[in-house]
This record gives structure tokens, C-alpha cells and sequence, in this order.
């Protein structure tokens, strides 16, 4: 099948491209410092705000300093703070706090939000137990480190990259994560074919290429070997050929250099190859080190919430999720061959790419993926489940639950019920819809009885027991028949119709059932028994 013909393919990259680029904003660094102790107490300017470049105050040095974040170590007031920070151009500073039962020098006064306000500088106060040594550290990460592609890997000079590596080799360049997402890709586009162009403007390499890939063994090379692999065209693809190489930690593969080529890269432009792949994967590890950390800071907090805390609604507002009601989504991915990996790499793709971006908020325990996802309608949730399946490998069986909707301070028995929910689609097939609490909740009250029945020793004797035992020996219909008659209210012209039998033949079993067993069907107390008894028992 041929690539699709798009009326310009160029400008669709661009615009690709610029989805990829997004830069540090204020509202990231707000949520990630959240997590350890910082408030933001002021904020004149927007929360989209770019931060590209950190500075603190060096006593010793009297050279003036500019940045975007404003590390206010040794001011004695934030007063003082603020100053430094106007000096420096900064956007936002980060200053000492006093304790929240104090009002010390540097508690902000109605001067201060003044002050700040008129200067256009966000306020955000400092825990005193939090060292600024470990503050500086997870800044810098945020800052320097962490401008992330839309898949939450490449650093935005991964571009720069790329077009270097393009001149060096005489061929567009693209550059995957593992799964084959699009990281960065050089800005040749003359030089790029009609399924490079598509891999950029989809975000990914499209999925017939993939399969073509796979057939012709290239995922399986870049697995084992370190060694470059040329792809040979198909015009059915819109492939004009391909040099391949592995961007690898270790034995770990971190993804692929991918080279637009009509023949294999030899000589000086082999080698830029190979040494590129090299250079790729420090940028990737130090990539994945930031973002380690802002999910770290995001799992914890999503935890807390499902465990429950009075302080629900701020922790909510620290995870950048809006006010309104929630839903938590419990997950669990399978793969046959490695148990535990499923679940890390649901995890890696739904922590993908910036927090703003993404609608929800996740956290990992044990072999469950939970995600905190806002808005009333399931369908929303369904919708969230889908989007993370189609971006698993094929192979990855997925089962999930929803709970009913949730104000924040209710998240902890909203876990509870997705959890019940999942169980309940663990029943099933994996390709059915999963379930939301508030749709099923009828289908989950049989599930807890099946399972008390299953941990509790079963009843031997009573009606069900006696006419179990009877259709076993005497190849009887009773229980089925009891069961259909319940379900119909006791119309017997509708149980006979569930049966496919005459109505006369539902009231002569329920004569010989009397003769078994004291059914007492008149009783509602024990029609209520029988039909728990008969759920319990699978029904």
C-alpha cells in the first residue's frame, strides 16, 4: 500500500515539529516543586510562561547575573529576594520561606505581593527543611535538562542534533524511542521520502512501515547488534532505503538513528552514524533522569490522594488537574513472556511527555497502573484506556476498571471501585469495554458474593444445595428453572419463554421442586436467600 499523497507534506512537519518543541513553563515547574515543600504565593504572570535559564545569587561575584528562575540563596527578606530577581530579569523567584505558624522576614507582606505584582515576578516560597542544595539540583534538572519532546524523552536540542547528523551523513534524519515514537528529525525535508514525511507528521512511524520492518527482521537487529543495518527500499511504502543504527545504555536500547539513504553509508559518513547514535543516548539518559524525577514527584502525590488525606483538594491543584469531579482508572497490562515489564511500560507511556499535556495523572503500585483523569462522563475514561492500548505493543493484553465519578476528597473510594471493576474485567476478555462503577455496580455486588462464596465454606445444605444435587443425579432442571422463574418475578408464561418451555412445564417442576426441598417461595425474605445463594453460586 502506498503513502498516502498529503497536499503538503513540508508544512505538515512544521507543524509536527512545533508540537515537539515545547519549552519549560512556569506551570510545570510549579507542579514538580509542589512536591517538595514550594508554594506559590504570587503569580502577575501566566502559567504558560517559558523558563530558559536558572541563576542564583553568588556573594563573591559582583558581576550582574540574568535568568529566567532566580535562586534567592542568603536574602535576608523577600523584599530582598524580590530586588535581585527584577535585577536579574528574572520571571520567577524562588526564596526562603518562614515556617506557616510564623511571620518572619521572609513571610510575604502586603509590600511584597505589591512589589512583585508591579514588577511582573512570581512569588514561590521555600519550605525551611528543604536544603537548597536539593532545590538547586531538581531546578536545574526541570530547567536545563528537562525540555522534553512530546513523548517525554528528547531534549529540544535532540533537533540540533538531528540536523547536525544530517549534514554529516548527507541524509534526512529521524530519531525513535524504542517504541518507534518520534523523538526529533532534521529539517531536510528535501532530502526526506513519503514515509519519513509520514512518520513525522503522524508522530510515529506508521503502522504498515512497522509491520514491514518487523517482517524484514529490523527490530530484531537492533536489539542484538550495535552494528548499522541498511534497509532496502519499497516503493509500496514510500521507503527509498534506510540506514539504521541502535541508540543503546548498556545492553538497554533507548531507540534508533534512522538515515534516509538509497544505499548503504559507508566510509566517513558510517562512522558519523555510529558516533551520532553515541551522542544521541547521553542526551536521551540525561533526558530520562529529569523525567524520572517529575514522575517520581507525580506519582507520590496521585498515591497520597488514592490513600486518602485531608489535604486532597491542594494536592489536586498541585498535579495541575482541574477543580470538578474525577475518575480513577485502575489498569493492569500482561505480557506473556515478562510479567512485570507490561505494567513499567504502561506506566513509561502514560507518564509520557509534559504534565499540561496530558489529562491525567499516574502513579505505579505493585502491578496496577492507577490514573487520577478528570471529567464526568466514562466514555472520557474509555476513550484515555484506548489511547494507551494503541500505544502498546500488539502483543500487551490489557485490563481495566473505572470508578464512578469523584469529588477529590472521595479519590480513595474511587480506587476501591476501579479496582473492583478491574477485577470484574479480568473476567472477561481483555477486548471488552471496561467497566465504570456507576454503570455496573449490580455486576460488581455478584462478583464480591462469588467471591465471599469462594473464600467461605459454600452451603451444603438449603434450597440451591439440594436441587444442585438433584439436577446432578437425576439430569434435572430445577436450579435453572428456579433461577428463571426468580428472574422473571414469577411470571410464568415469561420464565417459560426464557426456558423454551410451556408455562405448564415451569409450574409442574416447581411442584416436584417442593416435593425436593422446602423452596417457601411466598416467603420474600426467602426468595431474597435463594436468589443470593443462586448468585453466589455463578448465577
Amino acid at each position: 500500500m502506498r503513502c498516502p499523497e498529503r497536499p503538503d507534506p513540508g508544512a505538515g512537519a512544521e507543524r509536527a515539529r512545533d508540537r515537539l518543541v515545547p519549552m519549560m513553563v512556569l506551570d510545570r515547574l510549579v507542579n514538580v516543586l509542589g512536591g517538595y515543600g514550594v508554594r506559590l504565593c504570587c503569580c502577575p504572570l501566566p502559567r504558560s510562561t517559558e523558563l530558559r535559564g536558572v541563576v542564583l545569587c553568588d556573594s563573591a561575584d559582583e558581576r550582574p547575573v540574568a535568568g529566567d528562575v532566580f535562586l534567592a540563596v542568603g536574602a535576608a527578606s523577600a523584599a530582598e529576594a524580590i530586588r535581585w530577581a527584577v535585577a536579574a530579569r528574572a520571571s520567577v523567584v524562588l526564596v526562603r520561606g518562614a515556617p506557616a505558624a510564623e511571620h518572619g522576614p521572609t513571610a510575604l507582606g502586603e509590600d511584597d505581593l505589591a512589589a512583585a505584582e508591579s514588577a511582573g515576578v512570581a512569588v514561590m516560597l521555600v519550605d525551611p527543611a528543604v536544603s537548597w542544595s536539593e532545590l538547586a539540583g531538581v531546578v536545574y534538572g526541570l530547567v536545563l535538562e528537562g525540555r522534553e519532546t512530546e513523548s517525554g524523552r528528547g531534549p529540544t536540542d535532540l533537533f540540533a542534533l538531528a540536523d547536525s547528523l544530517a549534514d554529516a551523513v548527507g541524509g534526512a534524519v529521524v530519531i525513535a524511542d524504542r517504541l518507534s515514537m518520534l523523538l526529533a528529525y532534521s529539517s531536510s525535508r528535501g532530502q526526506a521520502d513519503p514515509a519519513q514525511l509520514a512518520t513525522i507528521v503522524e508522530r510515529r512511524a506508521p503502522e504498515q512501515l512497522r509491520a514491514l520492518l518487523e517482517s524484514r527482521g529490523v527490530f530484531a537487529h537492533l536489539a542484538a547488534s550495535d552494528e548499522p543495518l541498511f534497509v532496502e527500499p519499497d516503493p509500496d511504502q514510500g521507503l527509498t532505503g534506510r540506514m539504521v543504527v541502535a541508540v543503546r545504555a548498556g545492553r538497554e536500547v533507548l531507540g534508533a538513528v534512522w538515515v534516509s539513504c538509497a544505499e548503504p553509508l559507508t566510509g566517513d559518513r558510517r562512522t558519523a552514524l555510529v558516533d551520532g547514535a553515541g551522542t544521541v543516548a547521553l542526551h536521551l539518559l540525561r533526558s530520562r533522569a529529569s523525567a524520572d524525577l517529575e514522575r517520581q514527584v507525580e506519582s507520590d502525590l496521585v498515591m497520597r490522594l488514592l490513600e486518602g488525606t485531608a489535604d486532597a483538594e491542594m494536592l489536586v491543584s498541585r498535579l495541575g488537574l482541574p477543580p470538578g469531579p474525577l475518575r480513577v482508572i485502575a489498569l493492569r497490562p500482561h505480557v506473556a513472556a515478562d510479567p512485570h515489564s507490561g505494567v513499567l511500560l504502561a506506566f513509561d507511556r502514560a507518564t509520557a511527555g509534559f504534565g499540561w499535556s496530558r489529562p491525567g495523572r499516574s502513579a505505579l503500585s505493585g502491578n496496577t497502573l492507577y490514573t487520577v483523569l478528570p471529567g464526568e462522563d466514562a466514555a472520557t475514561a474509555r476513550g484515555w484506556v484506548s489511547a494507551l492500548r494503541r500505544a502498546l505493543p500488539g502483543q500487551m493484553r490489557t485490563w481495566a476498571g473505572i470508578s464512578a465519578m469523584a469529588a477529590a476528597s472521595e479519590l480513595s473510594a474511587g480506587r476501591q471501585e476501579a479496582e473492583e471493576c478491574l477485577a470484574l474485567h479480568e473476567t472477561r476478555s481483555p477486548e471488552e469495554l471496561p467497566r465504570a462503577y456507576d454503570e455496573s455496580w449490580d455486576e460488581i455486588l455478584l462478583q464480591r458474593l462469588r467471591t465471599a462464596a469462594r473464600a467461605g465454606r459454600r452451603l451444603a445444605r438449603g434450597p440451591v444445595a439440594e436441587l444442585t444435587r438433584h439436577d446432578r443425579e437425576h439430569g434435572t432442571h430445577y436450579v435453572e428453572t428456579l433461577r428463571a422463574w426468580l428472574d422473571a418475578q414469577g411470571e410464568l408464561v415469561e420464565a417459560g419463554e426464557r426456558l423454551g418451555v410451556h408455562e405448564n412445564t415451569v409450574r409442574y417442576r416447581l411442584r416436584k421442586m417442593a416435593k425436593v426441598t422446602a423452596l417457601e417461595l411466598d416467603d420474600p425474605r426467602k426468595r431474597l436467600a435463594i436468589m443470593i445463594a443462586l448468585a453466589a453460586d455463578g448465577g
